[in-house]
């Protein structure tokens, strides 16, 4: 399958020093410029990943991300993962790939080890709608599709919902999309996302989660949770 067009972005380096992007085609940043790593760690590592890890137990995860954009979410699972000794599923839909001539520029490596970075640079480089091991315990499924076009028999422990804002991807945000991601999801599994839009709330609670709205990243007010 070829990749769907990709659009014009440009770097951003955020207040915590990590990179962001902006995307031309959403006039949007893919990560919060207060902080791209500590936004993330924040919504999708400790109140995601994390929560699941230590509410539930579990040594293996499977997880599923909505739009893998820079990679930043998979790689910062990964570390997780690692220091946990967990067994990781992660696969990321994604329609507008960001072209690996960009991802290699990207910062969220420079701290780190020299096979640390291969990894990052991997999940890149993995090819498309194809299962690869990054490593023996962390496996990564890229679908390159529109979220409405991904199907799957599979059904997962953490949701990263990490589109663009409900402004610039309202398509995304609809009682449909989150009626899809409820019955994606395990008993005891969650849905996590930065955004705490009112609207957001209400189509995932007609969907069937529990929603618990949580102290935002980085002086953000609030982010949301949904249990299933």
């Amino acid at each position: 399958m070829e990749e769907k067009d990709s659009h014009p972005i440009s770097f951003l380096v955020t207040d915590d020093h990590s990179h962001t992007l902006f995307s031309e085609r959403f006039k949007a940043t893919y990560h919060s410029t207060r902080g791209a790593i500590s936004e993330s760690k924040h919504v999708f590592i400790q109140n995601g990943l994390q929560y699941v890890h230590e509410q539930f137990q579990l040594k293996e995860i499977s997880i599923l991300e909505i739009g893998f954009g820079t990679g930043l979410n998979c790689f910062l699972t990964y570390l997780y993962a690692k220091v946990n000794a967990l067994k990781i599923n992660y696969q990321s839909i994604e329609a507008y790939p960001v072209p690996i001539s960009e991802a290699d520029q990207l910062n969220y490596t420079n701290e780190f080890s020299e096979h640390e970075k291969v990894v990052f640079n991997q999940m890149h480089m993995q090819e498309w709608n194809r299962v690869g091991q990054i490593t023996d315990l962390f496996s990564l499924t890229k679908h390159l599709c529109l979220v409405e076009e991904f199907q799957s028999q599979q059904q997962f422990d953490v949701i990263y919902f990490d589109a663009f804002s409900p402004s610039e991807q309202p398509e995304l945000w609809t009682e449909a999309i989150f009626t899809k991601m409820y019955n994606l999801l395990k008993v005891n599994s969650v849905l996590v996302t930065y955004s705490a839009q009112g609207q957001m709330k209400r189509n995932m609670r007609a969907a069937g989660f529990k929603v618990q709205s949580l102290t935002g990243a980085l002086g953000k007010r609030e982010m949301t949770r949904g249990l299933r």
